[in-house]
Order: C-alpha cells, then sequence, then structure tokens
C-alpha cells in the first residue's frame, strides 16, 4: 500500500510514456510486416511484453537495441506454436490476436487470466465466421479457440458494438485476406476515435483502406505491410492524471512529446476541463494545463469516445461543487474491472455520493476524505485516485503493482509533483 502526502504548490514538466494503444497497434503491424521495422518511444509495460511474446510465438522476431525495438516480421505468414498463448488482461492482445492468428494454419487456443476470461468476445467471433474463419469461445468469452486456414474476406456487418477493439481486430488483419474485407457499422459504436488511431498506424506501414462512407470500411485483401522506422507518440491516457493533478492542486503541469493534434481521443477530456473553468495550452509537442477554482452547476458529459477518462472525471467531479452526469460508457462493466461499480464504491468511501445507472455515474462534488482505496486490480482505478492524494490527505492506494500494465514508471513521475 502507498500513502499519499499532499502537495501545495505545483508547477511542473513532465513526460510519459508511448502510446499504449499505438505500441500495440504497431507491434502487431510489424509483427505481420515484411522486413524490419524500428518501433521509437515503444511502451514496455505489463500488457505490451505479453503481446510482445505471443507475437514472438507465432514468428515474429522481437529484439531491444537501445531504446528502439526491432521487429521482424512474418509477412503474414504466421507461425503455430503448438500451444496456448496466454495475454495476461490485455484484452486488445486478444481481440487483434483472435483475428491474426486466422492467417495461419491449424488450431490456436487464445486464453488470459481469470478477468480476461469474463471479458466478451462474441461479436468479433461471428465477424470472422461470416469472413470465412472457423472461431469457437465459451458461450462467447474466453478462451478462443481458431481452427486456422487463412482468412476469405468478404462483407461483416457489426452492430451497436460496445468496444472498438473488435473493428481494430479486423481491420488490422483484412489486407492479408484472400479476397477484399468490406466492414460496415451499424448503429453506435463505443470509442470511434481508436478506430481512427488503427486506420493511421495501417496506412503508415503501406496499405490501403478506403472509408467510404462513415462506419464503412473497405480493405482490398492480398496487400502486405512492410517495415519502417515508427515513432510511437506520448500516451494521451497517461498524461491525463497529470492534468488532473493540475485541476486538482490549482497549479501547472507541462507534459512533453504529446502531440496536441493525436487521434487519440483521451486528447477530448482537455475540453471537457476547459469547459469546467480550467485553462489549456499547447505547442507542436506539448500540452499545458493550468488549474483554476471549477465552474459550479450541473454538467452533462457524454464519454462513449473516451471511456478510460472516465476515472479521471470522475476523481475530477468528486472535488467540483455540483451535479456531474457521465453518459454511454456502459461498456466499463467489462474493462480490466467493472469500473462504474468500482468508482461508485472507492468515491462513496471518500465521502462522496455517487449514483451509478444503467449507462454511467452521477456524481454530486464535494469534499472528499482521504481513505484506504481498492483499485481491483484496475491501474487506471489506482492512477486516479493516486492523484486525489495530492489534494487531500490520508489517500492511501492498495496494492499499487497494477499500474505496471500501462505505465510503470508511474509512482516515480507522481514523486516529481513534490
Amino acid at each position: 500500500m502507498i500513502e499519499i502526502n499532499p502537495i501545495h504548490h505545483l508547477d511542473i514538466m513532465v513526460n510519459v510514456p508511448g502510446s499504449k494503444s499505438y505500441t500495440q497497434r504497431s507491434l502487431v503491424i510489424a509483427a505481420l510486416a515484411r522486413g524490419t521495422s524500428r518501433l521509437r518511444n515503444i511502451l514496455i509495460a505489463d500488457d505490451t511484453i505479453y503481446l510482445m511474446e505471443a507475437l514472438r510465438l507465432l514468428g515474429a522476431e522481437i529484439c531491444q537495441e537501445g531504446e528502439d525495438l526491432m521487429v521482424t516480421g512474418t509477412g503474414g505468414r504466421i507461425g503455430n506454436p503448438g500451444k496456448e498463448i496466454f495475454v495476461g488482461n490485455n484484452g486488445t492482445a486478444l481481440r487483434f490476436l483472435t483475428t491474426l492468428v486466422s492467417l495461419g494454419k491449424g488450431e490456436y487456443t487464445l486464453t488470459g487470466d481469470l478477468r480476461l476470461c469474463e471479458r466478451p468476445v462474441r461479436p468479433l467471433l461471428e465477424a470472422l465466421r461470416s469472413l470465412g474463419v472457423t472461431a469457437h469461445g465459451r458461450a462467447g468469452y474466453p478462451p478462443v479457440r481458431v481452427e486456422a486456414a487463412g482468412m476469405a474476406g468478404g462483407r461483416v456487418a457489426l452492430k451497436n458494438l460496445e468496444s472498438s477493439q473488435y473493428v481494430s481486430s479486423l481491420l488490422i488483419s483484412a489486407p492479408y485476406a484472400h479476397e477484399d474485407v468490406d466492414i460496415r457499422l451499424e448503429g453506435r459504436a463505443a470509442s470511434q476515435p481508436y478506430i481512427e488511431m488503427t486506420l493511421e498506424a495501417m496506412q503508415a506501414f503501406g496499405v490501403t483502406v478506403t472509408r467510404e462512407e462513415t462506419g464503412r470500411y473497405h480493405v482490398p485483401g492480398r496487400q502486405s505491410y512492410q517495415g519502417r522506422d515508427y515513432t510511437v507518440e506520448g500516451d494521451a491516457s497517461s498524461a491525463s492524471y497529470f492534468f488532473l493533478a493540475a485541476v486538482l492542486c490549482r497549479g501547472s503541469v507541462t507534459v512533453m512529446s504529446l502531440n496536441p493534434q493525436s487521434h487519440q481521443g483521451d486528447l477530448r477530456l482537455l475540453e471537457l476541463m476547459k469547459e469546467l473553468g480550467c485553462s489549456v495550452l499547447c505547442g507542436d509537442t506539448w500540452i499545458r494545463v493550468i488549474g483554476h477554482e471549477l465552474r459550479q452547476g450541473e454538467y452533462h458529459f457524454d464519454m462513449g469516445d473516451m471511456p478510460d477518462m472516465v476515472p479521471t472525471m470522475a476523481v475530477l467531479s468528486a472535488f467540483r461543487p455540483g451535479r456531474t452526469v457521465i453518459t454511454h460508457v456502459a461498456h466499463l462493466r467489462v474493462k480490466e474491472s467493472n469500473r462504474l461499480a468500482a468508482l461508485v464504491a472507492e468515491l462513496n468511501r471518500t465521502g462522496i455520493r455517487v449514483q451509478e445507472t444503467a449507462d454511467g455515474l452521477i456524481i454530486d462534488g464535494g469534499q472528499p476524505q482521504g481513505a484506504e482505496i481498492e483499485t481491483y486490480s484496475d491501474h487506471r482505478i489506482a492512477m486516479s485516485f493516486a492523484v486525489a492524494g495530492l489534494a487531500v490527505p490520508g489517500m492511501k492506494i492498495k496494492d499499487s503493482r497494477c499500474v505496471n500494465k500501462s505505465f510503470p514508471g508511474f509512482w516515480d513521475t507522481l514523486d516529481k509533483l513534490a
């Protein structure tokens, strides 16, 4: 357990690690590519280590050269390790690899820890069957078994998705299908910015993908990614905790190596912070947040496109006089923890009244008190409440190691704020 010490002055520059989302996309694409890729500013954390180990089992060569990763790809010729592939609680890896192994030959089994096996994959398995792939799960959950003989291609429709990862998974491997792949999204699709990140990464490695209209994607088959030199930009999700520190401490934090024009949807949190009274300044490669007195009253925020920012916004809302209504985030129940239930329990523990709704939270802010915070092995719960401890005494974070999933250096960086 770690106890957080409050601080009384904050004016600092910090660095954050490479984007976890771009790291995972670039790793999978480089593993599929022809030739060798140099990946710079890569995130080395629990999730990406699991993914790298899995990609090695599937035939990619991955080694560290200084601070970079060198990835020699398979050219789409996926190996078969003849044993289960274990990815911990990395839902992105599980979903991306489920489609990738369909390009190989023989039977593949993908699994993870207990929580991962409670996270749904049914829409992805049904989509793969539409594309000529034999894929099964345990009643729509991992472990996943794929009887691979290549992806035929064709058309697939996905409706009212609770995760954009299904779409990204199909898109990333679609260039290696025998025929063209057409993907149509119907209804609401959560976390749309992550699909934009996938398209950007795919095109950076040299394949053609066409957006025919909103929610429709065309990927010509029989393509191949080409190895390249690729730099991963800073992680907006990790940066959010230091932006939150500026807000709660009414100080100034500048996060370096962060692209204000990024496709990372989590940067939209800055718009909400400005709406609540904060100042945001941007340069070409940095973003600064300056905290002021937060505006009162009732605010409604649709956070469906940035669900990972809900713990950050929930903690911010606990300190703001007024009611905050967060909507369209029902899919947070199937993340690393049931984040809606976790936020209700832990904010209540600090003396803040929170109501869980069908698709979000209603938070009545005030003056939170310090408490022992249960993290549910969820990195985002741990980091959000740790920042709260900079503003109120007595905040203690259990299972501090869980931040290693995405930000192993978090505690050291937090210490620098003092």
